[in-house]
């Protein structure tokens, strides 16, 4: 059984070596599995098998809230739910960042599953190392919780009056350092990440891209992990909501990348999420939010966010239904559909 211990207002768990040996186990496995037997070689991945591994991940996250539920009770299992439930809908946020990213590179999609396999092999460890240090910082300074609460307040500000991250490579620091280090090749080299041409090493664009999607997440998670530390203290909880949800991303990213607009109100519940958690841990020494209600406002925040992104593109649902089934000359002309006027004006030009 784990070992209880108090650290501050919280209970935390002192979890015995074998269970992270397990799960970060079972990480390791899958990962190999995935990046050199499954998908060894370039290929885009259907939608249809992506719905399937996307129903596979999010079992198997919702299997280890019910085994942490038989191992340690109600309470461990509801964190981890809470903090699955704000990674995953984070994650979805992330989903449409990568995809410029990779517009922005020029990645066709038979590459995109390498460079997202590679970069969840890096948010793991850069998340390990994010977890460790906030769970130090909690240990060592009570005060880290309100430092925490002003920053996802102001995360939540942000989102909240700007929405949707602006990505700009070109002044990514990381990648101009690269450039500086080594020459960035124009085009792809199949999935390669380096290659040598006329004896100099050169970085592909794909290396490139690998390189602003794992940067791009050190933002993410300097939002995420104040966040579900916001729901439990207890690091082995944090590490496998993080660890089950980045999991599941790489099947996710394929099934709903195409999508943008159909989740247009995901910055708005996003946002909401965050003020919520980050005024939670601003009330942790007058008040203690109970872990279920916690879990009841980020679900029915969820709930509402997606009723009202189905509610408001159900016209373009069906609009597009209606183009994709007429006749080609049917369709209106690209021109006049952009220039509805245009037959009127070109007499005065």
């Amino acid at each position: 059984m784990l070992k209880e211990r108090q650290r501050g207002h919280e209970i935390a768990m002192d979890v015995p070596p074998i269970a992270w040996i397990a799960l970060i186990g079972f990480i390791v496995v899958v990962l190999v599995l995935d990046l050199f037997v499954f998908h060894r070689k370039a290929a885009v991945i259907p939608v249809k098998e992506a719905a399937v591994w996307s129903a596979v991940w999010i079992t198997l996250g919702l299997s280890f809230a019910g085994l942490l539920r038989l191992w340690q009770g109600h309470v461990a299992a509801e964190e981890y739910l809470a903090g699955y439930l704000i990674e995953k809908s984070l994650s979805v946020d992330n989903i449409f960042v990568f995809a410029l990213i990779f517009g922005y590179f020029g990645i066709p999609d038979r590459y995109q599953h390498r460079v997202l396999m590679w970069g969840i092999v890096g948010a793991l460890l850069m998340r390990g190392v994010f977890i460790a240090v906030g769970a130090a910082l909690l240990d060592a300074f009570h005060v880290t919780l309100y430092v925490f609460g002003a920053l996802l307040l102001l995360t939540a500000y942000k989102v909240l009056r700007h929405g949707a991250a602006q990505v700009r490579p070109e002044r990514n620091i990381v990648l101009r350092g690269l450039r500086r280090i080594m020459p960035v090749a124009r085009e792809l080299h199949g999935q390669r990440f380096f290659v040598r041409s006329r004896g100099v090493l050169m970085a592909t664009p794909l290396f490139a891209a690998l390189l602003v999607v794992e940067t791009t997440d050190v933002v993410f998670a300097a939002d995420s992990i104040p966040a579900i530390f916001a729901v439990t203290e207890t690091t082995y909880i944090v590490f496998a909501a993080n660890a089950f949800s980045l999991l599941g991303m790489r099947a996710a990213y394929f099934l709903i990348s195409g999508a943008a607009r159909r989740f247009r109100r995901l910055q708005t519940g996003l946002g909401v999420i965050l003020a919520g958690i980050g005024v939670k841990l601003l009330l942790t020494d007058v008040y203690k939010v109970p872990i279920w209600l916690s879990l009841s406002f980020i679900v029915t925040v969820l709930a509402v966010t997606f009723a009202v992104s189905w509610y408001e593109t159900r016209g373009e649902r069906g609009r597009a239904k209606r183009e994709e089934a007429a006749p080609r000359d049917e369709l209106p002309d690209a021109g006049d559909e952009l220039h509805p006027e245009a037959d009127r004006n070109t007499g005065g030009r």
